[in-house]
């Protein structure tokens, strides 16, 4: 069977959004960026500046699935449904959708255009589902439409997808940011450059094109991005006039900038940086709960981590309590598997690997290793440095000698998809909110890499479980799948989660509106600055 195959049934999208909605306080939250009396955010105007912590690896939504490109991404294209701020499904290009049988039908909403002035319609659609699932494109994010069989243009704004069996969860792959829709003009220019020797995405990347309420103004990798409001948005315009996004890798300049106002929002907030934003003036913290955990892990392709033996010691040396208290200064919940509170598929049974380092040195002398050194690889964020410092410190007490590599983002994506590490850092955020997503990009076979398996994890017993899960429509027994999917995880400890973390940011009082969802997306249309 081929993967990622992501089966919802039908029972579940309502205890998907009941489940969720569970976990979102009915406290208001003091931390808005001054729009502390929770209500919509009125006024308009205004140049939002957030500072950056990475940059982005591309404009192409069908490209990449990291962070900082999905903050970007996002205020410029849009997908026919959406998950909002509790993730259940709206209509967004679509105004409405039926799934039934085998087959799921969106009626498209009239007389919208791309940035680029192209109608957007059911052949729109159809052009970006097929590029997506395009085996010379090679897409990351290619798994979340596989089980398409055939598309079927209706009329001009209805669009019929078939699946070769019932597949309930398909509207939750459409609403997932990989179903955002690119201008047809562009990817025809991106196919034409393809032709020309050039490698996939590089039109895309030169012309993003979407029908968001941002457009792109001007900036690319590795510089200043600057979005303006689209004046010709379909539904409700933004109010902000642009927003830039500026990279700013260290975390106290994000705050100073805030300080000095150079910068309107930091993204993120470092943990250490809390104490200069609390004697900011005028600006406040942000706390965001997430669905999102933080996570170690081990490319088993390569000795000795290819003995799970190895892995479980280190795992062992490693007290995740320490992580969360003293580095994250306890914002987030400490992990005890691979699936975060407020996903479906969560159970608090679940018993992680306990800290013991003297049971580590036991276990690596059962397996015959000694004098071990080894790389831990991360990306120059400063948290995720601190991670790797107090882990080359916790290894060292057992014996284990640690050589930190650090690199920007895309450099770190590109070298960890390609098996170019031992020992990673690294996070995942279950963006459908449902167990399949969190549990089978990150350990199935057929996800190797890009798609999400970098530890290159391979494990014929669990593959088949998590494909046997997919298809199970009965509740119970598939939370006794995932269940037993999650203990096999955790005693082989190919990752090891550390904790389910907040989101934070520095917000300036004079920001209104500003909010983020328990996916992490950043969401502005309601933003403001008040003058």
């Amino acid at each position: 069977m081929k993967r990622f195959k992501r089966p919802f049934y039908s029972v579940m999208a309502l205890t998907v959004a009941i489940g969720l909605a569970a976990c979102t306080s009915d406290e208001p939250d003091e931390n808005t960026g001054g729009n502390s009396d929770g209500g919509e955010a009125t006024g308009e105007g205004g140049d939002l500046v957030i500072a950056m912590q990475s940059e982005i690896s591309g404009f192409d939504p069908h490209q990449v699935n990291d962070v900082p490109s999905g903050h970007v991404q996002n205020q410029v294209y849009e997908g026919l449904v959406a998950f909002d701020e509790e993730m259940n499904i709206e209509e967004r290009l679509a105004e409405s959708y039926k799934a039934e049988d085998n087959t799921l039908t969106f009626k498209l909403r009239e007389g919208i255009e791309f940035h680029d002035g192209t109608p957007f319609n059911a052949e729109a659609v159809k052009t970006n589902i097929e590029r997506i699932t395009d085996e010379d494109i090679a897409s990351q994010r290619a798994f979340l439409f596989e089980e398409i069989t055939e598309i079927n243009v209706l009329d001009e704004y209805e669009i019929e997808f078939v699946t070769e069996e019932p597949f309930a969860p398909l509207i939750y792959s459409f609403a997932h940011s990989g179903g955002n829709m690119i201008s047809p003009a562009v990817i025809e220019e991106d196919y034409a450059a393809m032709e020309d020797g050039e490698q996939p995405f590089t039109a895309v990347n030169a012309n993003p094109a979407g029908t968001g309420y941002f457009k792109y103004e001007s900036g690319g990798i590795g510089t200043e991005i600057v979005l303006s409001k689209n004046e010709d948005y379909w539904g409700e315009t933004a109010l902000l006039d642009t927003v830039t996004f500026k990279v700013v890798p260290d975390g106290n300049t994000r705050v100073a900038e805030i300080s000095t106002g150079d910068s309107h929002v930091t993204e993120p907030l470092d943990v250490s940086a809390i104490p200069q934003l609390e004697s900011t003036e005028g600006a406040s913290m942000l706390e965001t709960q997430s669905i999102s955990a933080s996570y170690f892990g081990f490319n088993t392709e390569k000795e000795p981590f290819d003995n799970s033996d190895v892995r479980r010691a280190i795992a062992m040396a490693i007290d995740n309590e320490v992580i969360l208290d003293n580095i994250w200064e306890g914002h987030g919940i400490v992990a005890n598997g691979p699936i975060a509170p407020g996903v479906v598929g969560y159970d608090e049974s679940i018993e992680p690997i306990e800290f013991d380092p003297e049971g580590a040195k036991e276990l690596l002398e059962e397996a015959g290793v000694e004098n071990l050194s080894i790389s831990l690889s991360t990306n120059d964020s400063e948290a995720r440095m601190d991670i790797a410092t107090y882990i080359e410190s916790a290894l060292s007490d057992i014996g284990i000698n640690v050589t930190i590599n650090s690199s920007d983002f895309p450099t770190y994506l590109e070298a960890t998809a390609n098996g170019e590490h031992e020992m990673y850092i690294l996070g995942w955020s279950s963006a459908t909110g449902d167990a399949d997503y969190a549990l089978a990009p990150l350990f199935h076979t057929d996800n190797h890499g890009s798609p999400g398996n970098r530890s290159f994890y391979s494990n014929p017993e669990l593959d088949q479980l998590l494909d046997d899960a997919a298809k199970e429509i009965d509740e119970a027994a598939r939370a006794d799948m995932y269940k037993e999917a999650q203990e096999i995880i955790v005693n082989d400890a190919p990752v090891v989660f550390s904790y389910y973390q907040e989101y934070l940011n520095g917000v300036r009082d004079e920001v209104k509106g500003f909010k983020r969802s328990m996916t992490g997306d950043i969401l502005l249309q309601e933003v403001y600055i008040e003058q």
